[in-house]
């Protein structure tokens, strides 16, 4: 969600003791809410719809906001506890310590809502549960998994500790975020997902079921995207399929502005009337726009009221959807009967709060390699330690932390936990220049104290005020730190350059540059923050410096630009070196920074370590055998150098404000690590697709499909012990679709240290009727925490309807009869202990494509084709954009002769096009007719058409093969 105004909406309305029924907490929810919307008036209702909902004083009704970012910790509303990253929560595999978490989170924004009920709301916008299926993706952090078995319990873990277990009370209402298939940045608001209806049940809806079947969230967000060629803020799933889940009411609300993108960059409707009524036709319930101001929303409902797109009814609809979710967190309640309403802002940041964030960033932690056993270290015997590398002394925030209260950088975690006696030497392998202005031949000077000044070239000499800090974070982008008070030059008022910023930070990120090298030897330097590419910032991103000497952007190009020469005062990479050589040990800590290369809006060019810190990396490991390396990122980095070379490497999401505590714990051995990924950790960027291309089961993604080997597979992560399972055994070997079986299996710790495996229980289909079924599939995992010797019988429970997958040719879920691999391992690359299954669930049956009419995206394979929209409100059909393209129907019995076929077709070009019709090849196989297209003027319009077919009958794969551009709904061959 974009950034929006926090605005104060009101204060809190007096209530008269009215004695509406509405507020009388006896009687049943849907009563209460009926008797509500029975008392407003037209305007009143609309006004509902909005955001920020306003306060109806004649009722003593006081006003309401949706949404506060709560993904790990209360965000934008002052300090508050700063958990792991939502990706570290889900590495730690443990739903229990997700569930305090979330249990914490929920707690302080009731602290907040105590505090200003009417800006800090108790709707939270959380949790994420949009999969990781392509690491570059901008907001790669926000999710849990790859996997929907995964996100869907950890989502679910989280959402449940927000919403509370109270039977009545709500501590907050959940919204899950962002659905449907959004997982790029750039252009999201027009990228259009496609995907198969396999891969859409099976994979992405299958995320987001579970928090809303179990009563953990109490609604969605839409994503910006279009799914199969519809905006997602009008998608018929909000109706139709995601409150089928569950009886409760459900509150959807729109992402920030999204609605307008109906009317602007998605071209999908003419008028905002239009627009707005179509998405509270398909289940919008808010319209999260124009930041506290409902006026043009109310403007477009009402234009819809008076044009008959809208009824009050569906406005009703809306708001009753609304209104139970405020009467459920208790706001039309008598005081005493809701236990959150007690909360105070005491529990904001409170001690058990500081102790929970601490050991969630030492659970999340992955122990990736550790040869010769050089982890734990032993602080009584660490005499020396050098802690280097630029993600070392500093705790950096994303986009959506909160603000921290305090922060533990590695560099502090590592100093405390050692001995006084113990010598630290630290160096962050960062370059320390001046710049001197060549004109003028004066150094850049910084401001000193907190709020630093606008750099300007005045200095003879470089003191401590000329000395800049430089860390390159790949790709060329440059953040400069200013000496005289370590603060991050940033662009400041009028476009001056001035150093007053703790991190890069903001929505634009406004603390990049590039220095660029000139033919003369000289550089330039230009802004490279986000704003830079906007059409709006204008040409003058290189920095010039005045009359005054002070430095602003004031040229297009760098023959206008100011020319700098740079003087190295020390050489990050010989200090780090130095530090390392004469050390014990080498702790190396780099990574990527949460808002540089990447974030909302941006999506990462690469996975690989910025190329200075690829280099820092192999000089300390050439200084200093006893090197572990901290990768310290919000996704999976390429890191085969250090994988092959580099003894032990932990890896760390941006872990918040007890990052170099928990970093620390697991160093010396006072915590085993035990995090395990939830990621697929690629050899390289040569092995990702099109980031564009989201049907995994195609591009061999994530591990159910990956066929390749991993750098690091799903689930795995290593201990400070070892183990080994034995004994696996099934209480049944058979079992009907509706049954279960208990899959057990005996674990030993069989090293010298007490630690906690993570045994990990996936499936494989051995044969299927289906194409793109899943490699192997992760069904049930459990932690077993065990004393060095001790052996446990690990008991995992199988429910064979887990097996179930979409079936296309019936488009409903099926447990298929078959056999099933019960595969027991560490992780998804390694199952060594493996187990028969038999499922007596159903055949599928052979494609009847003779007499019933078929839907064409309910294909079983396809090449080249689009998912499209059938209707702007309904159905989903296939449409081709060039001639050879085909979609597939497998296994199909024609039984008798086939004579004839009927199709709905549509054609919006000039180009002429034909569907033909083949048997079991697209190119070669037999020729049985061909249907003729004819131009309808628009894709949308449709208009059924017939061709004679020669005469085929048995069993058979079908092709429908595009001779050029069109779109396919439905056929009946007969």
């Amino acid at each position: 969600m974009a950034t929006m105004a926090a605005m104060l909406i009101g204060a809190p309305v007096a209530r008269a003791d009215d004695g509406y029924p509405f507020r009388d907490p006896g009687l049943p929810l849907q009563a209460r809410i009926n008797d509500l919307v029975g008392r407003l008036t037209l305007e009143e209702k609309v006004g509902l719809l909005h955001q920020y909902q306003p306060a109806i004083p004649r009722l003593g009704i006081d006003a309401f906001k949706t949404g506060t970012e709560a993904l790990h910790g209360v965000a934008w509303l002052g300090p508050a506890t700063v958990f792991p990253q939502a990706l570290g929560l889900a590495t730690t595999w443990n739903p229990d310590l997700v569930k305090r978490v979330g249990s914490a989170v929920g707690q302080e924004a009731r602290g907040f809502n105590a505090i200003d009920p009417a800006a800090n709301s108790l709707n939270v916008w959380a949790p994420v549960v949009n999969l990781l299926r392509d690491p570059r993706w901008g907001r790669n952090e926000e999710g849990y998994a790859e996997d929907p078995y995964l996100t869907g319990l950890v989502s679910t873990a989280y959402g449940n500790g927000l919403a509370g277990d109270h039977p009545t009370y709500l501590q907050t209402a959940p919204t899950l975020k962002h659905y449907l298939a959004y997982n790029n940045e750039a252009g999201r608001d027009v990228t259009d997902a496609i995907i198969p209806p396999k891969i859409l049940n099976d994979y992405d809806r299958a995320a987001f079921r579970p928090a809303i079947a179990s009563g953990a969230a109490t609604g969605v967000m839409p994503g910006y995207n279009l799914v199969n060629g519809r905006p997602s803020t009008v998608s018929p799933d909000l109706n139709e399929v995601i409150r089928s889940w569950t009886t409760d009411d459900l509150m959807m609300v729109s992402d920030a502005w999204a609605p307008y993108n109906l009317t602007g960059s998605q071209r999908y409707y003419a008028t905002q009337a239009e627009a707005d009524a179509a998405a509270i036709r398909a289940g919008l319930d808010s319209f999260t726009q124009d930041n506290a101001n409902p006026g043009p929303m109310t403007t477009a409902v009402m234009a819809a009221l008076d044009q008959d797109l809208l009824t009050v009814a569906d406005i009703e609809t809306a708001n009753r959807h609304l209104l139970a979710i405020r009467f459920r967190l208790g706001e039309f309640d008598p005081p005493g009967l809701n236990p959150y309403a007690a909360i105070t802002a005491d529990v904001i940041n409170a001690p058990d709060h500081q102790r929970l964030a601490r050991q969630a960033a030492a659970e999340q932690l992955v122990l990736l390699k550790n040869d010769g056993d050089l982890l734990p270290l032993k602080a009584a015997d660490t005499g020396s330690i050098a802690v280097v590398g630029p993600l070392s002394a500093s705790v950096f925030s994303d986009f959506y932390s909160g603000t921290l209260p305090y922060t533990v950088t590695p560099l502090d975690g590592i100093t405390q936990r050692l001995p006084a006696t113990a010598r630290v030497t630290a160096a962050e392998g960062c370059d320390r220049i001046a710049l001197k202005e060549v004109s003028t031949g004066r150094y850049v000077t910084a401001g000193t104290g907190a709020a630093g000044a606008a750099l300007a070239a005045t200095a003879e000499n470089a003191g401590t005020e000329q000395r800049f800090d430089v860390n390159d974070w790949g790709q060329g982008v440059l953040t400069l730190r200013a000496a005289a008070n370590g603060r991050y030059v940033t662009l400041g008022d009028g476009r001056t350059l001035i150093n007053n910023q703790t991190q890069p930070n903001g929505w634009f990120v406004e603390q990049l540059f590039a220095l660029e090298a000139q033919s003369d030897g000289t550089s330039v330097l230009r802004f490279t923050g986000y704003d830079a590419a906007e059409s709006w910032f204008g040409p003058n991103v290189y920095v010039t410096v005045d009359e005054a000497g002070t430095l602003s952007l004031g040229a297009a190009s760098p023959a206008t630009a100011a020319r700098f020469t740079t003087d190295l005062l020390s050489d990050g990479l010989d200090a780090a070196v130095a530090a390392a050589r004469e050390a014990e040990v080498a702790v190396v800590v780099v990574g990527s920074h949460p808002m540089i290369g990447a974030k909302e809006t941006i999506d990462r060019q690469t996975t690989a370590l910025a190329a200075d810190q690829e280099t820092l990396v192999q000089a300390v490991r050439a200084a200093n055998p006893n090197t572990v390396v901290v990768v310290e990122s919000s996704y999976p980095q390429t890191i085969g150098w250090a994988q092959e070379h580099v003894p032990s490497i932990l890896w760390s999401t941006h872990a918040g404000q007890e990052t170099g505590n928990a970093l620390a714990e697991v160093l010396f051995g006072d915590h085993t690590p035990a995090g395990r990924l939830t990621q697929t950790w690629y050899r390289s960027d040569a092995e990702l697709p099109d980031i564009l291309d989201y049907d995994i089961a195609k591009t061999g993604m994530t591990y159910l499909y990956h066929q390749g080997t991993p750098l690091y597979p799903f689930g795995y992560g290593l201990s400070y012990t070892t183990f080994r399972a034995t004994r696996p055994r099934l209480s049944t070997s058979t079992v009907d679709a509706e049954g279960s079986v208990t899959v057990s299996v005996d674990v030993t710790n069989t090293g010298s240290r007490a630690g906690t495996e993570v045994v990990q229980l996936y499936t494989h289909q051995r044969r299927s009727r289906a194409s793109g079924q899943p490699v192997k599939q992760l069904r049930a995992f459990a932690r077993v925490t065990l004393a060095p010797g001790e052996l446990q019988t690990v008991q995992l429970q199988l429910q064979a309807s887990d097996l179930a997958f979409w079936d296309v040719t019936r488009s409903r879920p099926v447990v298929e009869s078959g056999v099933y691999d019960v595969l027991l391992g560490s992780s998804a690359a390694s199952t060594p202990l493996s187990l028969p299954l038999r499922v007596r669930g159903e055949t599928i049956p052979p494609r009847e494509l003779k007499g019933p009419t078929t839907q064409a995206v309910t294909f079983d394979d396809y090449s080249g084709v689009r998912l499209v929209d059938a209707t702007r409100t309904a159905g989903t059909a296939v449409a081709a954009t060039g001639p050879g393209q085909w979609i597939k129907f497998g296994n199909a019995a024609l039984r008798g002769p086939l004579r004839t076929v009927t199709a709905t077709v549509a054609r919006d070009g000039s180009e002429p096009a034909s569907i033909e019709i083949r048997l079991d090849h697209p190119t070669t196989g037999r020729l049985l007719g061909s249907i003729p297209v004819p131009a309808t003027g628009d894709r949308r319009t449709w208009t059924e058409v017939g061709a004679r077919l020669h005469p085929a009958a048995g069993r058979h794969d079908v092709y429908l093969v595009f001779t050029g551009p069109a779109a396919l709904n439905t056929f009946s061959l007969g």
